[in-house]
């Protein structure tokens, strides 16, 4: 039975792994699935139906590159019929005014649009794809003349950090509503180019004064949310709300997991809805049930009176650094690992920053920064 466990508020659809950027910091995992494993139209379908019966509110289309599979309209358009809020999260170099057109007639409600920073140079040389940057303009300027809100992604690290004032601008200039400024958080692909990405102390510093000022002077104007790196905090995030509390993910080829870089964890099998239902897999698998509430955790978590607000930080955090899924967040200042976090963090903010280790389907991050890749034409 269900119990006291609430019904998830909002399901991450990753559509797929396929995407025209070669993002370094990309949040999918290491070894990317291909187009040949994703679920078909009919079971992402189904997939919706049955998150709208267990209570999810919001559906966020994401991927790699949603836009990259043909059905993404039908899948929008099936969402509103089961009453869910579809938002497409793209980085936007698919999209054209018909496609757009397609997809705002099937209902779609928001657009989050990603940008790897506030000039074309440096933004191209992130993505590692030519003139992705201009294509992202061009499109948040249709978005807005279809009506529809939008949120610009603003990814921030070390080599784009000094140019936050200009991706503020930027934002104001596009129409936005919401601007995420959200530093890099280190798994996956940004783990593997942590030293690329980490920041020094004094630009967070810096960074952190000039969101702080943009809040008062764009008051009312522009909601800027503001999502720091785990290694420079002293309280460890609420990973995702806690684990199974608020949300579920769903991977391309159907696994279910509590937050999008859970497959990283050792000794999990995660469910897939090709063979559960999300109820099942919500209220009574071990995959959402090992980390869930506050029963699971070591001190000094279990006797800290803010264990139901982080809800014990990131477990994928805690294995990366530590090697165990089940130790404290090692981002929080009382955790016994916490001298570890702060020797990798200043080590590798003092080093060079080096070449970027980019995202490529086919398995291990073994290629050095590479060239930049002309658009597929």
């Amino acid at each position: 039975m269900s119990g006291d466990i609430s019904p998830p508020l909002a399901l991450l659809a990753e559509l797929t792994h396929r995407c025209p950027l070669r993002c370094p910091y990309c949040s999918n995992p290491l070894e990317l699935e291909r187009a040949g494993a994703e679920l078909d139209q009919a079971s992402w379908q189904r997939v919706l139906s049955e998150a709208a019966a267990l209570g999810v509110l919001q559906v966020h289309f994401s991927g790699g590159e949603p836009l990259v599979r043909r059905d993404l309209a039908s899948l929008v358009r099936h969402a509103g019929s089961v009453g869910l809020y579809s938002n497409l999260i793209t980085s936007g170099v698919l999209l054209d005014r018909a496609r757009l057109a397609e997809l705002v007639e099937a209902g779609l409600e928001h657009v989050q649009l990603s940008f790897q920073d506030a000039e074309s140079a440096g933004a191209d040389r992130v993505a590692g794809l030519a003139g992705a940057h201009d294509k992202k303009l061009s499109v948040a300027a249709l978005v807005r003349e279809a009506g529809l809100p939008l949120t610009v992604n603003a990814v921030m690290h070390r080599q784009n950090l000094e140019r936050l004032p200009e991706m503020i601008d930027l934002a104001l200039r596009l129409g936005a509503g919401r601007l995420e400024v959200a530093h890099v958080q280190y798994y996956g692909w940004a783990l593997a180019n942590r030293r690329a990405l980490l920041p020094t102390e004094a630009q967070l510093e810096r960074a952190t004064a000039i969101v702080a000022e943009a809040r008062l002077r764009l008051k009312g104007v522009l909601t800027i949310d503001y999502v720091v790196p785990d290694y420079y905090a002293r309280r460890p995030k609420a990973c995702m709300g806690g684990w199974g509390r608020q949300f579920l993910n769903i991977s391309p080829a159907g696994k279910v997991l509590p937050c999008h870089a859970a497959e990283s964890l050792p000794g999990f099998e995660f469910p897939s809805v090709r063979s559960t239902s999300l109820a099942e897999i919500w209220y009574r698998s071990d995959a959402f049930s090992r980390f869930r509430g506050t029963d699971w955790m070591p001190e000094p978590c279990h006797s800290c009176d803010k264990r139901e607000i982080d809800w014990g930080g990131c477990r994928c955090q805690a294995f990366a650094l530590t090697g165990d899924a089940a130790r404290t967040d090692p981002a929080c200042a009382l955790a016994p690992d916490r001298a570890l976090l702060d020797r990798l963090r200043e080590a590798d903010a003092a080093a060079p920053a080096g070449d970027f280790v980019y995202r490529q389907i086919g398995g291990a991050p073994a290629a050095a920064s590479g060239p930049i890749l002309a658009p597929s034409p």
